[in-house]
Protein backbone atom coordinates (compact mmCIF):
# COMPACT_ATOMS: atom_id res chain seq x y z
CA UNK A 1 0.00 0.00 0.00
CA UNK A 2 3.26 2.66 0.53
CA UNK A 3 4.53 1.38 -2.57
CA UNK A 4 0.99 2.41 -4.20
CA UNK A 5 0.84 5.89 -2.28
CA UNK A 6 4.54 6.94 -3.34
CA UNK A 7 3.34 6.04 -6.95
CA UNK A 8 1.87 8.57 -9.41
CA UNK A 9 -1.83 8.91 -9.77
CA UNK A 10 -1.65 8.34 -13.75
CA UNK A 11 0.44 5.25 -13.69
CA UNK A 12 -2.26 4.02 -11.36
CA UNK A 13 -4.79 5.75 -13.27
CA UNK A 14 -3.68 3.75 -16.71
CA UNK A 15 -3.40 0.18 -14.68
CA UNK A 16 -6.63 0.35 -13.50
CA UNK A 17 -7.54 1.31 -16.96
CA UNK A 18 -5.46 -1.86 -18.09
CA UNK A 19 -6.94 -3.80 -15.66
CA UNK A 20 -10.49 -3.33 -15.90
CA UNK A 21 -10.40 -3.35 -19.88
CA UNK A 22 -8.70 -6.54 -19.92
CA UNK A 23 -11.44 -8.25 -17.26
CA UNK A 24 -13.56 -8.89 -20.98
CA UNK A 25 -10.92 -10.57 -22.25
CA UNK A 26 -10.51 -12.78 -18.99
CA UNK A 27 -14.59 -13.26 -18.72
CA UNK A 28 -14.84 -14.68 -23.04
CA UNK A 29 -11.69 -17.22 -21.88
CA UNK A 30 -13.23 -18.87 -18.74
CA UNK A 31 -16.64 -19.09 -20.60
CA UNK A 32 -13.96 -21.57 -22.70
CA UNK A 33 -14.54 -24.09 -19.64
CA UNK A 34 -17.13 -22.56 -17.29
CA UNK A 35 -20.85 -21.96 -16.67
CA UNK A 36 -21.25 -17.79 -16.40
CA UNK A 37 -22.63 -18.01 -13.03
CA UNK A 38 -19.17 -20.20 -11.90
CA UNK A 39 -17.56 -17.13 -13.07
CA UNK A 40 -19.17 -14.50 -11.21
CA UNK A 41 -19.24 -16.64 -8.34
CA UNK A 42 -15.60 -17.74 -8.43
CA UNK A 43 -14.63 -13.62 -9.27
CA UNK A 44 -16.40 -12.56 -5.99
CA UNK A 45 -15.66 -14.98 -3.79
CA UNK A 46 -11.81 -14.77 -4.81
CA UNK A 47 -11.51 -11.20 -4.78
CA UNK A 48 -12.99 -11.19 -1.52
CA UNK A 49 -10.76 -13.56 -0.09
CA UNK A 50 -7.94 -11.39 -1.80
CA UNK A 51 -8.82 -7.71 -0.13
CA UNK A 52 -9.76 -10.42 3.17
CA UNK A 53 -6.07 -11.24 3.29
CA UNK A 54 -4.81 -7.44 2.59
CA UNK A 55 -7.04 -6.29 5.08
CA UNK A 56 -5.95 -8.51 7.83
CA UNK A 57 -2.00 -8.12 6.79
CA UNK A 58 -2.70 -4.31 6.99
CA UNK A 59 -5.12 -4.41 10.20
CA UNK A 60 -8.14 -2.78 8.48
CA UNK A 61 -10.46 -2.75 10.29
CA UNK A 62 -13.80 -3.58 8.79
CA UNK A 63 -17.33 -2.25 10.01
CA UNK A 64 -18.84 -3.37 13.20
CA UNK A 65 -22.43 -2.63 13.48
CA UNK A 66 -24.83 -4.59 11.73
CA UNK A 67 -26.41 -1.66 10.07
CA UNK A 68 -23.51 -0.28 7.86
CA UNK A 69 -23.28 -4.16 6.55
CA UNK A 70 -27.03 -4.12 5.86
CA UNK A 71 -26.50 -0.98 3.55
CA UNK A 72 -23.20 -2.27 1.98
CA UNK A 73 -25.42 -5.32 1.18
CA UNK A 74 -27.83 -3.17 -1.04
CA UNK A 75 -24.67 -1.28 -2.81
CA UNK A 76 -22.72 -4.51 -3.13
CA UNK A 77 -25.78 -6.18 -5.22
CA UNK A 78 -25.32 -3.32 -7.49
CA UNK A 79 -21.99 -3.26 -7.61
CA UNK A 80 -20.78 -6.87 -7.91
CA UNK A 81 -23.05 -9.88 -7.68
CA UNK A 82 -25.97 -7.71 -10.23
CA UNK A 83 -23.26 -6.51 -13.13
CA UNK A 84 -20.79 -9.15 -12.47
CA UNK A 85 -23.69 -11.65 -13.63
CA UNK A 86 -24.91 -9.38 -16.17
CA UNK A 87 -21.43 -8.77 -17.74
CA UNK A 88 -20.56 -12.35 -18.34
CA UNK A 89 -23.86 -14.25 -19.40
CA UNK A 90 -23.74 -11.35 -21.90
CA UNK A 91 -20.10 -12.39 -23.04
CA UNK A 92 -22.53 -15.53 -23.79
CA UNK A 93 -24.03 -14.02 -26.65
CA UNK A 94 -21.78 -11.40 -27.84
CA UNK A 95 -17.89 -10.62 -28.22
CA UNK A 96 -15.86 -9.09 -25.10
CA UNK A 97 -15.39 -5.57 -27.25
CA UNK A 98 -19.27 -5.16 -27.31
CA UNK A 99 -19.70 -6.23 -23.61
CA UNK A 100 -16.45 -3.62 -22.91
CA UNK A 101 -18.94 -0.87 -24.93
CA UNK A 102 -21.87 -2.08 -22.77
CA UNK A 103 -19.61 -0.13 -19.70
CA UNK A 104 -19.05 2.70 -21.46
CA UNK A 105 -22.75 4.04 -20.18
CA UNK A 106 -22.14 3.85 -16.52
CA UNK A 107 -20.80 7.46 -16.05
CA UNK A 108 -24.10 8.72 -17.83
CA UNK A 109 -26.09 5.73 -15.67
CA UNK A 110 -24.57 7.46 -12.84
CA UNK A 111 -25.36 11.05 -13.33
CA UNK A 112 -29.24 9.66 -14.50
CA UNK A 113 -29.70 7.68 -10.99
CA UNK A 114 -27.91 11.13 -9.30
CA UNK A 115 -30.73 13.07 -10.62
CA UNK A 116 -33.36 10.31 -9.39
CA UNK A 117 -32.32 9.54 -5.44
CA UNK A 118 -29.84 12.47 -4.49
CA UNK A 119 -31.74 15.92 -3.77
CA UNK A 120 -28.57 18.21 -4.13
CA UNK A 121 -28.22 16.84 -7.26
CA UNK A 122 -30.11 18.87 -10.09
CA UNK A 123 -31.00 18.74 -13.75
CA UNK A 124 -28.43 21.18 -16.16
CA UNK A 125 -29.03 21.13 -19.64
CA UNK A 126 -25.58 19.72 -19.88
CA UNK A 127 -26.63 16.74 -18.21
CA UNK A 128 -29.75 16.12 -20.11
CA UNK A 129 -27.84 16.49 -23.43
CA UNK A 130 -25.16 13.94 -22.24
CA UNK A 131 -28.09 11.39 -20.66
CA UNK A 132 -29.87 11.68 -24.20
CA UNK A 133 -26.97 11.70 -25.91
CA UNK A 134 -25.65 8.55 -24.45
CA UNK A 135 -29.14 7.03 -24.77
CA UNK A 136 -28.70 7.48 -28.23
CA UNK A 137 -25.31 5.73 -28.49
CA UNK A 138 -26.85 3.15 -27.08
CA UNK A 139 -29.52 2.59 -29.68
CA UNK A 140 -26.72 2.95 -32.43
CA UNK A 141 -24.72 -0.04 -31.46
CA UNK A 142 -27.86 -2.18 -30.98
CA UNK A 143 -29.06 -1.46 -33.97
CA UNK A 144 -32.26 -2.21 -33.77
CA UNK A 145 -33.19 -1.05 -37.20
CA UNK A 146 -30.97 -3.79 -38.96
CA UNK A 147 -33.28 -6.45 -38.80
CA UNK A 148 -30.69 -9.30 -37.46
CA UNK A 149 -27.25 -7.85 -38.84
CA UNK A 150 -26.53 -5.88 -35.44
CA UNK A 151 -25.28 -7.52 -32.78
CA UNK A 152 -27.13 -10.08 -30.32
CA UNK A 153 -29.66 -7.40 -28.52
CA UNK A 154 -30.33 -9.40 -25.67
CA UNK A 155 -26.50 -9.64 -25.08
CA UNK A 156 -25.69 -6.52 -25.40
CA UNK A 157 -28.90 -5.27 -23.29
CA UNK A 158 -27.30 -7.40 -20.54
CA UNK A 159 -23.92 -5.58 -20.72
CA UNK A 160 -25.80 -2.18 -20.90
CA UNK A 161 -27.67 -3.26 -17.35
CA UNK A 162 -23.85 -4.33 -16.03
CA UNK A 163 -23.27 -0.58 -16.37
CA UNK A 164 -26.68 1.28 -15.56
CA UNK A 165 -25.80 -1.28 -12.46
CA UNK A 166 -22.82 0.10 -11.57
CA UNK A 167 -24.96 3.84 -11.96
CA UNK A 168 -27.06 2.84 -9.34
CA UNK A 169 -24.86 1.30 -7.12
CA UNK A 170 -22.19 4.04 -7.14
CA UNK A 171 -25.15 6.52 -6.37
CA UNK A 172 -26.80 4.63 -3.57
CA UNK A 173 -23.30 4.14 -2.18
CA UNK A 174 -23.29 7.81 -1.78
CA UNK A 175 -26.60 8.39 -0.50
CA UNK A 176 -26.49 5.13 1.97
CA UNK A 177 -22.87 5.62 3.20
CA UNK A 178 -22.69 9.16 3.22
CA UNK A 179 -22.81 9.27 7.53
CA UNK A 180 -20.85 6.06 7.53
CA UNK A 181 -17.44 5.88 7.96
CA UNK A 182 -15.96 3.10 6.17
CA UNK A 183 -12.31 3.66 5.17
CA UNK A 184 -9.98 2.65 2.44
CA UNK A 185 -9.63 -0.51 1.65
CA UNK A 186 -12.54 -1.70 4.48
CA UNK A 187 -14.80 -0.67 1.69
CA UNK A 188 -14.46 -2.86 -1.34
CA UNK A 189 -13.61 -5.68 1.46
CA UNK A 190 -17.05 -5.44 2.21
CA UNK A 191 -18.77 -4.91 -0.70
CA UNK A 192 -16.99 -8.55 -2.03
CA UNK A 193 -17.74 -10.49 1.41
CA UNK A 194 -21.84 -8.93 1.12
CA UNK A 195 -21.64 -9.81 -2.54
CA UNK A 196 -20.38 -13.44 -2.16
CA UNK A 197 -23.77 -15.41 -0.13
CA UNK A 198 -25.52 -13.44 -3.40
CA UNK A 199 -23.70 -15.13 -6.11
CA UNK A 200 -23.31 -18.47 -3.65
CA UNK A 201 -27.66 -18.71 -4.06
CA UNK A 202 -27.77 -17.81 -7.59
CA UNK A 203 -25.08 -20.56 -8.50
CA UNK A 204 -27.18 -23.16 -6.31
CA UNK A 205 -30.37 -22.16 -7.71
CA UNK A 206 -29.01 -21.81 -11.49
CA UNK A 207 -27.46 -25.82 -10.74
CA UNK A 208 -30.55 -27.05 -9.67
CA UNK A 209 -32.86 -25.38 -12.45
CA UNK A 210 -30.26 -26.69 -14.77
CA UNK A 211 -28.79 -29.64 -13.69
CA UNK A 212 -25.54 -29.33 -14.39
CA UNK A 213 -22.55 -30.06 -11.32
CA UNK A 214 -21.15 -26.80 -9.88
CA UNK A 215 -17.70 -27.90 -10.61
CA UNK A 216 -18.19 -28.94 -14.25
CA UNK A 217 -16.88 -28.12 -17.31
CA UNK A 218 -18.18 -27.32 -21.26
CA UNK A 219 -14.40 -28.73 -22.33
CA UNK A 220 -11.88 -29.90 -19.99
CA UNK A 221 -9.47 -29.51 -21.94
CA UNK A 222 -9.76 -25.88 -21.86
CA UNK A 223 -10.46 -25.95 -17.88
CA UNK A 224 -6.61 -24.88 -16.62
CA UNK A 225 -6.47 -21.90 -18.67
CA UNK A 226 -10.33 -20.67 -17.72
CA UNK A 227 -9.67 -21.30 -13.92
CA UNK A 228 -6.46 -19.25 -14.34
CA UNK A 229 -8.34 -16.42 -16.47
CA UNK A 230 -10.91 -16.59 -13.48
CA UNK A 231 -8.04 -16.62 -10.99
CA UNK A 232 -6.77 -12.96 -12.40
CA UNK A 233 -10.22 -11.86 -13.26
CA UNK A 234 -10.83 -12.18 -9.31
CA UNK A 235 -7.36 -11.08 -7.79
CA UNK A 236 -6.24 -9.02 -10.56
CA UNK A 237 -9.16 -7.57 -11.99
CA UNK A 238 -11.91 -7.12 -8.92
CA UNK A 239 -9.34 -7.48 -6.11
CA UNK A 240 -5.87 -5.44 -6.76
CA UNK A 241 -8.08 -3.06 -9.36
CA UNK A 242 -10.33 -1.89 -6.14
CA UNK A 243 -7.19 -0.88 -4.46
CA UNK A 244 -6.05 1.65 -7.60
CA UNK A 245 -9.39 3.28 -7.73
CA UNK A 246 -9.00 4.26 -4.44
CA UNK A 247 -5.86 5.02 -4.42
CA UNK A 248 -6.39 7.46 -7.33
CA UNK A 249 -9.50 8.66 -5.62
CA UNK A 250 -7.56 9.55 -2.49
CA UNK A 251 -4.85 11.07 -4.75
CA UNK A 252 -6.92 13.13 -7.44
CA UNK A 253 -10.52 12.96 -6.20
CA UNK A 254 -13.79 10.97 -7.38
CA UNK A 255 -14.30 13.14 -10.24
CA UNK A 256 -10.81 12.32 -12.05
CA UNK A 257 -10.58 8.71 -10.83
CA UNK A 258 -13.96 8.36 -12.96
CA UNK A 259 -12.79 9.27 -16.49
CA UNK A 260 -10.87 6.14 -15.51
CA UNK A 261 -14.36 4.54 -17.46
CA UNK A 262 -13.72 6.44 -20.79
CA UNK A 263 -10.42 4.07 -21.43
CA UNK A 264 -12.30 0.80 -20.18
CA UNK A 265 -13.96 0.69 -23.42
CA UNK A 266 -11.25 1.37 -25.73
CA UNK A 267 -9.24 -1.47 -24.02
CA UNK A 268 -11.28 -3.75 -23.98
CA UNK A 269 -12.19 -3.30 -27.74
CA UNK A 270 -8.19 -3.27 -28.37
CA UNK A 271 -8.03 -6.34 -26.96
CA UNK A 272 -10.77 -7.98 -27.98
CA UNK A 273 -9.41 -7.67 -31.79
CA UNK A 274 -5.77 -8.03 -30.59
CA UNK A 275 -6.49 -11.66 -29.07
CA UNK A 276 -9.74 -12.78 -29.64
CA UNK A 277 -10.01 -11.40 -33.49
CA UNK A 278 -12.95 -9.20 -32.80
CA UNK A 279 -14.62 -7.13 -35.17
CA UNK A 280 -16.81 -4.50 -35.03
CA UNK A 281 -19.37 -2.96 -37.45
CA UNK A 282 -19.22 0.55 -38.49
CA UNK A 283 -22.25 1.90 -36.60
CA UNK A 284 -21.05 -0.01 -33.49
CA UNK A 285 -18.16 2.03 -33.56
CA UNK A 286 -20.20 4.98 -34.27
CA UNK A 287 -22.33 4.46 -31.63
CA UNK A 288 -19.16 3.38 -28.94
CA UNK A 289 -17.88 6.97 -29.76
CA UNK A 290 -21.37 8.32 -28.86
CA UNK A 291 -21.58 7.18 -25.55
CA UNK A 292 -18.01 7.98 -24.30
CA UNK A 293 -18.83 11.54 -25.74
CA UNK A 294 -21.41 11.69 -23.38
CA UNK A 295 -19.61 10.37 -21.03
CA UNK A 296 -16.74 13.20 -21.22
CA UNK A 297 -19.59 15.35 -21.40
CA UNK A 298 -21.09 14.43 -18.16
CA UNK A 299 -18.03 14.02 -16.33
CA UNK A 300 -16.82 18.03 -17.15
CA UNK A 301 -18.00 20.54 -14.97
CA UNK A 302 -19.72 23.44 -15.57
CA UNK A 303 -17.04 26.44 -16.43
CA UNK A 304 -18.43 28.85 -13.60
CA UNK A 305 -17.34 26.92 -10.85
CA UNK A 306 -14.03 25.42 -12.89
CA UNK A 307 -13.23 29.73 -12.90
CA UNK A 308 -14.49 30.16 -8.74
CA UNK A 309 -11.76 27.31 -8.14
CA UNK A 310 -9.01 28.55 -9.50
CA UNK A 311 -6.52 29.86 -7.32
CA UNK A 312 -6.36 33.70 -6.76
Amino acid sequence: MTVLSRAPWQVLWIGLALIWGSSFLLMKLGLEALHPMQIATLRIVVAAVTLLLLSMATRTRLPGDAGTWGLLSVCSFFLTALPFTAFVLAETRISSSLAGLGNAITPVATVLFALLLLPSDRLTPRKLAAVLLGLVGVVVIAQPWAAGAGPDLVGFLLAVAGGVSYGIGWTLNRRLLAQREVPGLAHPTALMITGMPMVVVALLVWSAVEGWSPVGSHDASQLPLALLAVAGLGVVGTGVAYILQFEVVRAVGPTVAATVTYLIPVVAVLLGVLVLGERLGVWEIVGAAIVIGAGILVGQKPRARVAAQQPA
